[in-house]
């Protein structure tokens, strides 16, 4: 090798070395998380680190934070300068894209020499942890609902008797209003020079009634239906359910259960019960676990002692329902009204009407006879005085949310 490569070499080598020496070091840099503000799996959010340098050399170089791929970071690796004694931040634009906790572990810093020949590296073990709520992509059905309910509330306030109705005001008669409803005492004191005038009372939808959402998380909510657990498009129902009958003026109850309790929610707690049910929902995923519905009708007892609408978030279609769900159901329809909402496989009556090969043919049969199974589970459960709503994800909260306005405004809560 020619002597003057040589000399290359070790000029190199010791420009590497200077500058290796001259660079800030990386451990001198101190990290401070920022507390992210939770989420919804699908928005925008920046998490901000700040880098304070107690060293006496500036810092130049670069930063890395270690966030998982499902964070969706769009900037994890940045450039950054620190001079001596001072500090910046390091933001990253995260796009979550499921629910849950995620979390970065560590931050790694390299600092880099003036000739940007050499530097150092050093991994902080600094964790940071961001709370990725439910999408709530149901939030669009939120003000119909609400306007139908302001709707029973007010003007066309319901003309039936009995429990589950409120008084609010007299008004009179109209054609098509129930004879039931005349006040004949109002009416003899409305009787002027021009006849009698019938007056009849309306009534509105009881406020302060009692909804216990029960959400199935045990290994049937893990199957995928369009690409999503069906545990998510139970809890799409549930948050838009919840959501309405809170703002509706009822209490709300929220419980997720597999062969425990895992998660619970109230809109008796203080705060916003859109976000206290949200944050609780966001930690429950499915489990591989038969669920446990012998400890519903305790669970409900313990929550509300009063007549109570119960929903039940769980797969109509699952054979497991006979030996648990519909032995306790007795319990319940004795003292509640019970309402059992499942995501429905669209897919199911695709292979229905597929059939151009053998194996067609046999996938269609598979899912004829599910689909036949789950009617007839469904019929079995309203002999029991049970409501069953069944419905594809994207379709399941706003049924689930007419069944309540319906029941609310027949006096049924």
């Amino acid at each position: 090798m020619p002597q003057w490569i040589w000399l290359w070499l070790v000029l190199l080598l010791g420009l590497a070395a200077a500058d290796l020496l001259t660079c800030a070091s990386p451990r001198r840099i101190r990290v401070v998380r920022e507390e992210p503000r939770p989420v919804r799996a699908g928005e925008h959010t920046t998490v901000t680190t700040r880098l304070e340098n107690h060293g006496a050399r500036s810092l130049r170089g670069w930063a890395k934070d270690g966030w998982q791929p499902s964070a969706g970071a769009a900037n994890p690796l940045q450039k950054i300068r620190v001079a001596a004694g001072g500090s910046t931040r390091v933001q990253v634009q995260l796009t979550p894209a499921r629910r849950g906790r995620l979390s970065s572990q560590h931050l790694t810093i390299r600092s880099l020499g003036p000739l940007g020949l050499a530097g150092r590296q050093v991994v902080h073990r600094v964790p940071q942890t961001v709370q990725v709520l439910p999408e709530f992509a149901s939030r669009k059905h939120l003000p119909s609902k609400l306007r139908r309910l302001r709707e029973l509330d007010g003007a066309t306030a319901v003309q039936i008797r009995g429990a589950g109705t409120e008084f609010d005001s007299l008004r009179d008669y109209v054609r098509g209003d129930d004879v039931r409803s005349i006040d004949w005492r109002a009416t003899a004191r409305r009787q002027d020079a021009a006849g009698q005038h019938l007056v009849v009372r309306t009534w509105r939808p009881e406020r302060d009634r009692r909804v216990i959402l029960c959400l199935d998380a045990s290994r049937t909510s893990a199957a995928r239906i369009k690409d999503e657990p069906r545990l998510d498009g139970g809890l799409e129902a549930a948050l838009l359910v919840g959501t309405l009958a809170a703002r509706a003026g009822d209490r709300v109850d929220f419980l997720a259960f597999a062969r425990e309790v895992l998660a619970t929610a109230s809109s008796s707690q203080r705060g916003d019960f859109l976000s206290l049910l949200s944050s609780a929902a966001s930690q429950v995923q499915p489990g591989l676990v038969e669920a446990d519905f012998s400890q519903l009708p305790g669970e409900i007892a313990a929550v509300s002692r009063h007549k109570s609408l119960v929903v039940i978030l769980t797969a109509v279609d699952s054979p497991a329902l006979h030996e648990g769900l519909l032995p306790v159901l007795p319990a319940l329809t004795k003292k509640h009204r019970v309402v059992v909402a499942s995501v429905q496989n669209p897919e199911l009556v695709e292979r229905a009407a597929a059939r151009e090969t053998v194996s067609d043919v046999y996938a269609a049969a598979a899912a004829e006879r599910a689909m036949i199974e789950a009617e007839a589970v469904a019929a079995e459960l309203g002999a029991m005085g049970v409501e069953v709503v069944q419905a594809p994800p994207e379709a399941l909260p706003a049924a689930l949310a007419d069944t309540y306005i319906r029941l609310k405004a027949t006096g049924k809560l």
